[in-house]
């Protein structure tokens, strides 16, 4: 853990500026130390919009004021900045990868390969049944299952995950002290014991609506495909769907029941281009090609 990490929690304590304006002052840190810099200086390398400064100078004194029991909880917490070599390579190579990442758990998960399980919060006992297929023939290969924690097809991957004896990541919209929904509360504490627990929000930090865009973007970019089941037509899972296939990551969907509407978004995708996919080997063949194609790619631009 180096210099930088610590700066970069004390940079995820600043208010009125998005992840895109830290990783801007974030950048001037290898060059300036944090404490070097004034609340104006950090607002112009970090555009901070008029609007905003009072809360953004506002948060930059409390860090100031508060720095000794800032310090006590950097070292109490598990963080990891852009800066760690823990910090997921995949990630690192997305569009606006988190600053930092609040982590419960077994931290050298993410160097596992991971395939994102997604969909939807009303399931069927088909979407049930799909995702314990699915998830089975992953993690039989070594495959680490990421989700979202949320009701429904969320739950039953990690819930798979753990009963076929594979790993699993979590990804939370909330602090890590936050449980959401309130049912999984013992699942998420078992995570963040025997498995692992993401989030990108301080602690304390409530569920929010816009939230959840935001952590579906890690969920998308910690790997290497993202596998919808039972979505309906406008859904979290879409956006999940679409932002790995923005970073170039491979997508499959399961085919449902045409009369149902947790198949609609499915059908869709694989409509779009989406494999077509009903267990957990159609899945890693993809994979495994679309990493030959890499290698080769590399090879030639080498």
């Amino acid at each position: 853990m180096t210099n930088l990490t610590l700066q970069a929690f004390l940079l995820k304590h600043l208010k009125g500026i998005g992840n895109i304006g830290l990783l801007k002052i974030f950048q001037k840190l290898y060059d300036v130390d944090f404490f070097s810099l004034t609340s104006a200086e950090l607002a112009y390398i970090g555009n901070v919009r008029r609007q905003h400064m009072v809360s953004f100078e506002k948060s930059h004194k409390e860090i100031l004021e508060h720095i000794d029991q800032l310090y006590e909880v950097f070292h109490q917490e598990g963080f990891i900045s852009i800066a760690d070599e823990s910090y997921p390579k995949l990630l690192l190579e997305t569009y606006n990868p988190p600053l930092g990442l609040f982590f419960k758990g077994d931290i050298s998960l993410l160097k596992t390969h991971c395939v994102a399980i997604v969909g939807a919060r009303d399931f069927s006992s088909y979407g049930i049944e799909a995702t314990q297929k699915i998830v089975a023939g992953l993690v039989d290969d070594k495959y680490t299952i990421v989700s979202g924690l949320a009701k429904g097809i969320d739950t039953f991957a990690h819930k798979s995950a753990i009963q076929y004896y594979g790993k699993t990541i979590a990804i939370i919209g909330s602090g890590l002290d936050i449980f959401y929904p309130k049912e999984n509360r013992e699942l998420q504490n078992f995570l963040g014991k025997n498995h692992l627990v993401l989030s990108e929000f301080l602690h304390g930090t409530p569920p929010r609506n816009y939230h959840f865009p935001m952590r579906n973007r890690i969920i998308a970019g910690i790997s290497q495909g993202t596998c919808v089941i039972e979505a309906k037509k406008r859904s979290g899972s879409l956006i999940t769907a679409q932002l790995a296939l923005e970073n170039g990551r491979e997508v499959f969907a399961v085919p449902g029941n045409i009369f149902s509407k947790n198949s609609t978004g499915c059908h869709e995708l694989i409509e779009q281009g989406a494999k077509c996919v009903w267990n957990g080997k159609h899945i890693i063949e993809e994979i495994e090609h679309f990493k030959e194609k890499t290698m080769e790619v590399d090879k030639m631009k080498s």
